[in-house]
């Protein structure tokens, strides 16, 4: 395979039209029998990889703050509006948030684990909001799961050009805060992680109708998007990980629930189907650096 092949096949799994921002291709590579995937890549990865005799490394982070990287934080503007919050609201909760991602893009130094690569003759490429879209869509059908005894969730097409679809997370009844917990934790990735799924604020019997899966947006949304959702007649959401101090504010005005699933096992997610078709491809792919494959 080569690279642009690889990167397509990402893309077309998730949906996505395009690459996004926080994705790339730097070293273009052919001919790829041998892969080595991790979550976090930096110089001395390349050359273990250059050791190993791999013929492409795909990293899941991107190595530095691509310059336009705060568009795919407007995804949260997708989750928010699809499950009922107003877009002006939406568009002020990641304002600040958008603002600090452009000026660290003009402060990264991008170039730095690409330019190693280059200086290896590593073929080198990261692959993330497809890849988290996958994970997202995996935890969104837990979710739906738990709540479909009552009534069963709706979806959507795009909302923005060369996105990816956004289930709108609408389904009435009542079920709680613990069942999505549980739902969660039936995934495998949650079950191997040494984290846990974790009802970070709120209580388990606490009735959920509306669920945001706050994921597949560059990173979490903090405590103005959650605190938005809440604000808005949502429930509950799902971050894979929060600030604390976030967590603070959001617990010190007691209202909603929120999830916290953990980083790794959360990012896992969208690897798994994602290496299972690069597997069945023929290719021999080695996972490190926070891969978490379920052994069952």
């Amino acid at each position: 395979m080569t690279t642009e092949e690889i990167m397509s096949l990402a893309l077309g799994m998730s949906g996505y039209l395009r690459i996004p921002e926080d994705s790339s291709i730097f070293v273009p590579g052919k001919g790829i029998r041998k892969v080595l995937f991790g979550l976090d890549v930096g110089t001395a990865e390349l050359q273990l990889a250059k050791t190993m005799g791999a013929d492409l490394v795909i990293a899941h982070h991107p190595p530095a703050t691509a310059v336009e990287v705060w568009k795919i934080f407007l995804r949260h503007v997708e989750f928010m509006t699809a499950a009922g919050v107003p877009e002006d609201a939406a568009l002020a909760a990641v304002a600040e948030k958008v603002e600090g991602l452009k000026l660290r893009g003009q402060a990264a130094n991008y170039d730095h684990v690409p330019s190693a690569a280059r200086l290896l003759g590593m073929p080198f490429m990261n692959i993330h909001a497809p890849l988290d879209e996958l994970g997202r869509r995996r935890m969104r059908e837990q979710v739906d799961t738990a709540l479909a005894p009552y009534q069963p969730a709706r979806s959507t097409g795009a909302t923005q050009k060369g996105s990816a679809p956004v289930g709108t997370g609408l389904a009435a009844g009542h079920a709680t805060a613990g069942d999505v917990v549980e739902a969660l934790l039936a995934l495998p990735e949650m079950r191997a992680a040494p984290t846990t799924v974790q009802l970070a604020m709120g209580n388990a019997r606490d009735p959920v109708r509306k669920v945001v899966v706050a994921h597949g947006a560059y990173t979490n949304g903090g405590y103005p998007v959650a605190h938005t959702c809440f604000t808005h007649g949502v429930d509950l959401v799902v971050y894979i990980h929060i600030d604390f101090g976030e967590l603070q504010r959001l617990r010190a005005e007691g209202r909603g629930n929120l999830i916290v699933t953990g980083h790794l096992a959360g990012d896992s997610l969208g690897f798994t189907p994602f290496l299972r078709e690069l597997r069945g491809r023929g290719l021999e792919v080695t996972t490190f650096s926070g891969v978490i494959e379920p052994t069952a």
